[in-house]
């Protein structure tokens, strides 16, 4: 059946997407097109009472990571209190002003992740990781207005041989293919990225792509889309992975977010083999404003345009443990240190409390047998 897939895809045009059932490993199917693949994900929304900011108004984007650290005299008062002693995270979150005629800030986040815990009424304060934004008295969680998710289309679906049996029994059971990986492959054939999702087929029809197509309707109640402001990313990278140093360079810390995500989870991140011990690196520090561009330096200095070296600290020491083309020791040339040394040597953990990343990045590369020199 694999075979015929193949064929088919040659036939019909390349295959962009793969539909794979992660329990059985059935290939549901492969198209070239995915119709809601972008969108605005799902987002909690609080209303901070009695907002008082810290220095600039908070308006627009807020940060990638906002977290709202709990005063401590209210962290017995939370009807959950194990999930009380925070603090908690919300993912890309915006502020949307002032509510009309109140003193509070509404708030939304992505929240599906150490989110703030029901219940919790007492005073917060908020920070994004470089500065503290505000404080509020209390908060709360506001529902939004129910709304219907726009499904995920298939079109021009090549169907596999599960498909077409469960699509023939056509019953509600039937149709819920539970949980399915959707393959992302760029314009070079490559894998580029995988979408984990609940696939219940909503609806099927004869595709206009070709004869024997089908476009294949998904809940999309079920499934995450790839944000809308990290669209031009995507499609960036769809067209085919970095060629040139910097491309990333002149993203703002919310598509440098973006870009990381799909450095880090691209399938081919790993290198294909490790450098030989004593091997010279060199790092174009020029850009390193914010976190992702930490990170994103550093995977090109050692991979390449693209390339992945780390996202984080814990993820760094075990990319210097082997694996991802580096081998110890080995030395670093970082140049224009002092742009990160400006921006990253006082960021605040999940806490609120200072510390020095560009320090203990420096300490990671040393334990992990890569000497540096700062430049």
């Amino acid at each position: 059946m694999i075979l015929t897939m193949h064929q088919d895809e040659d036939r019909h045009g390349r295959a962009r997407y793969t539909l794979t059932g992660t329990e059985h490993g059935h290939v549901w199917g492969v198209c070239a097109e995915a119709e809601g693949l972008f969108g605005e994900p799902r987002r909690g929304t609080y209303e901070l009472f009695g907002w008082v900011p810290e220095g600039a108004e908070v308006r627009g984007w807020a940060g990638s990571r906002v977290w709202l650290v709990p005063e401590d005299e209210a962290l017995g008062s939370s009807l959950l209190e194990d999930e009380a002693r925070g603090p908690w995270l919300l993912e890309d979150a915006e502020s949307l002003g002032q509510h009309p005629g109140t003193d509070g800030l509404v708030l939304t986040g992505l929240d599906d992740y150490e989110g703030p815990p029901e219940g919790h009424r007492g005073p917060v304060r908020l920070h994004d990781g470089h500065q503290w934004l505000g404080s509020c008295r209390e908060f709360a969680r506001v529902l939004p207005p129910e709304r219907v998710e726009p499904p995920l289309v298939l079109r021009g679906l090549v169907q596999g041989e599960e498909l077409r049996r469960v699509l023939m029994t056509g019953t509600r059971r039937s149709l819920d293919l539970e949980q399915a990986a959707l393959e992302i492959r760029g314009e070079w054939g490559e894998p580029l990225a995988e979408r984990l999702l609940w696939a219940t087929v909503t609806a099927w029809y004869p595709s206009a792509r070709g004869a024997d197509l089908i476009d294949l309707e998904l809940d999309g109640g079920l499934f995450t889309p790839v944000p809308e402001h990290a669209r031009p990313v995507w499609e960036r990278w769809l067209a085919g992975p970095p060629q040139t140093p910097g491309a990333w360079a002149g993203l703002d810390t919310r598509q440098r977010v973006a870009s990381l995500e799909l450095v880090r989870e691209r399938p081919g991140r790993r290198a294909h083999h490790d450098r030989p011990a004593g091997h010279g690196y060199e790092l174009d520090g020029r850009h390193i404003t914010d976190v992702p561009g930490l990170y994103l330096a550093l995977g090109e200095a050692v991979n390449g345009p693209g390339g992945y070296f780390g996202g984080c600290l814990d993820a760094l020491v075990d990319c210097l443990r082997g694996a991802f083309g580096y081998t110890a020791p080995a030395t670093l040339l970082w140049r224009d240190a002092a742009t990160a040394r400006v921006h990253l040597s006082r960021v605040l953990r999940p806490d609120g409390q200072p510390y020095d990343l560009f320090a203990d990045v420096l300490d990671v590369l040393a334990e992990g047998g890569m000497h540096v020199t700062l430049a």
